[in-house]
């Protein structure tokens, strides 16, 4: 009964000690003499490390080192969570090497590159920009071939009739074609920097202001050296032009004023710069339909006036002007549209130190 006592108590030591039994202990009570520190057994070697992994809950790891590192130094623990809804902190190592805390400030403004588009979205967004280009080109090129095959080209002064043919290409390469990529643009470049922008944003419109003042000048001049004289600003046509052309000066100076020289004292202008980004661009897209309504009541009367009775016939140089007419349209939805879509929107990283 004794016995039995004995071996009750050193029954969860069995678990633990994976040693040999003592040899000159006979039995269990050897082996808890050995562990005493009495009795023969004092003189054996200690027994082998267990193979068992023993799990202490709420003790820090051992740091282990890491083997082909230059330093060979050990990983530090991890810390413990302070609570169950603590937050873990995030650093960001740059391509240079810089590790950005999060919550640290960016240096340069890029894109947001989190929202990611499916197939389906860059489908539509490709099949837009890439047609809107198309058309763009499509419609200087179309108003050229009509001028050069049909109207028998260009001239100034000394021939009043060509001269008028300068009027409408140079206002549809201005008011369609350069502004119509000066719209794009910013659905195009969603790589670039938002000052890169802006600056081929306003290269595009200064190159449109040329063309347009050649091509005002150029009717006007048709018109009082013909033979009789042309009146000037009397039809729905002459009309739209000029407020088209009125609303394309504004919009370049307050655009000018506001987001590029402003920007010397952008810190102080940040509110006032922002306030006005949607009254530009609402004025930008209005301005470019106004351009296109106005291109298609020039192209009719122009059609009128040249082809007489022959037009109701649809004769070729007919076909080419109505072909131009459903370009420009096809370009004043396209732009709208690519405008207007809140997915085409480039979105923007907040950043503290630079505001552009």
């Amino acid at each position: 009964m004794e016995n039995n006592g004995v071996i009750g108590e050193s029954a969860p030591m069995a678990e633990f000690d994976k040693s040999p039994p003592s040899l000159n202990g006979g039995g269990a009570g050897g082996g808890d003499s050995s562990f005493a520190g009495g009795g023969e057994d004092q003189d054996l070697p200690p027994p082998p490390p267990s193979s068992v992994a023993l799990h202490v809950p709420n003790e820090t790891p051992p740091q282990v080192p890491i083997p082909g590192s230059p330093t060979n130094t050990a990983i530090p623990p991890p810390a413990a969570a302070a609570s169950g809804n603590a937050t873990t902190t995030v650093a960001v190592t740059t391509s240079s090497g810089a590790v950005l805390a999060a919550g640290s400030p960016k240096k340069h403004r890029h894109y947001e590159e989190e929202h990611e588009w499916a197939c389906t979205n860059w489908f539509e967004y490709m099949l837009v920009v890439v047609l809107a280009s198309l058309l763009l080109l499509g419609a200087l090129t179309l108003v050229l071939f009509w001028v050069l095959y049909y109207r028998q080209g260009f001239a100034w002064t000394e021939n009043p009739q060509l001269q008028f043919n300068l009027h409408p290409v140079l206002m549809t390469a201005g008011f369609i074609s350069f502004s119509g990529f000066s719209l794009l643009l910013y659905r195009v470049c969603r790589c670039c920097r938002r000052i890169y922008v802006k600056l081929l944003h306003t290269i595009f419109h200064a190159l449109a202001i040329p063309c347009i003042v050649v091509g005002f000048l150029a009717v006007l001049d048709s018109h009082n050296l013909a033979t009789p004289p042309i009146p000037n600003f009397y039809s729905l046509h002459s009309w739209m032009g000029l407020v088209t052309m009125g609303l394309f000066a504004l919009q370049f100076i307050v655009g000018f004023f506001s987001f590029l020289i402003l920007l010397c004292c952008e810190g102080a202008t940040a509110a006032f710069r922002a306030s006005l980004v949607p009254i530009h661009a609402s004025f930008g897209i209005t301005t470019f339909m106004l351009a296109v309504a106005t291109c298609l009541t020039g192209l009719t009367e122009k059609a009128v006036f040249t082809l007489n009775t022959t037009y109701s016939e649809l004769p070729q140089e007919g076909i080419i002007i109505n072909a131009l007419a459903m370009v420009l349209v096809a370009l004043g939805i396209l732009l709208s549209y690519a405008v207007r879509r809140e997915s085409f929107r480039s979105q923007f990283k907040s950043i503290i130190t630079e505001r552009l």
